[in-house]
């Protein structure tokens, strides 16, 4: 009971942060608005939705990296130092894995839109598949970078490790992703999806539970 309070109050703390402030969501926003529209002026001659389905999920994973990322690398040690007093470590953990999961479930959500707007001819033929897949990457993108970001601000030049550490966790995600997307754009039944949705939430709760035991030990530091 305790903890779920804790978690409570730190997310409305993250919400309240961003909505004063709209650093992120704004910063995002505006690379996954003018990257798309790039992207379709560059490659509207391709016409190909496998092109244009691999394409979407390399730009949600830069968009994912610079939303989620300064989770941990933008607090200052006094905001680090006032959640050490405040909450557990697990409820400060939680609460920014929730929070970097919602805030990437509204941005994929509004890129998907948009994608399908400026690519009128790219919209699969199974969008909710497709939208599954869009809220397991959510999840997926905002449990592995809110780790990595967690080690990454406690050593020196936080950038290049979370780019070293985060890529090869990252990679099979992505890979699971699009293999995931490619079937809903290939209009294929979901039984042939099945192993793609159970891997990428063995991968979710697995980096979760490994979060949880890690954690405690870099909060303290």
């Amino acid at each position: 009971m305790q903890l779920a309070k804790e978690v409570k109050y730190l997310i409305h703390k993250e919400v309240l942060l961003e909505w004063r402030s709209k650093y992120t969501i704004n910063g995002v926003l505006l690379y996954v608005v003018s990257t798309i529209f790039t992207c379709y002026l560059s490659f509207v001659s391709l016409g190909d939705k496998l092109t244009w389905n691999a394409l979407f999920w390399i730009i949600m994973l830069f968009a994912s990296i610079n939303g989620v990322s300064k989770s941990f690398l933008q607090e200052t040690k006094g905001q680090q130092l006032y959640s050490y007093i405040l909450a557990s470590p697990a409820a400060v953990l939680i609460s920014k894995t929730v929070y970097n999961t919602l805030l990437m479930l509204v941005l994929t959500t509004i890129a998907l839109g948009f994608y399908t707007l400026v690519f009128d001819s790219f919209t699969p033929p199974d969008m909710l598949l497709y939208y599954v897949a869009v809220v397991l990457g959510s999840m997926s993108f905002s449990t592995v970078f809110t780790m990595v970001s967690a080690i990454a601000s406690k050593a020196g030049n936080g950038g290049m490790l979370m780019a070293i550490l985060s890529f090869p966790i990252i990679i099979p995600v992505l890979i699971l992703l699009i293999k995931l997307a490619k079937n809903a754009v290939d209009g294929l039944p979901w039984e042939n999806s099945y192993d793609e949705i159970a891997m990428l939430l063995v991968v979710n709760v697995l980096m979760v539970a490994t979060s949880l035991l890690l954690f405690p030990y870099l909060w303290r530091d």
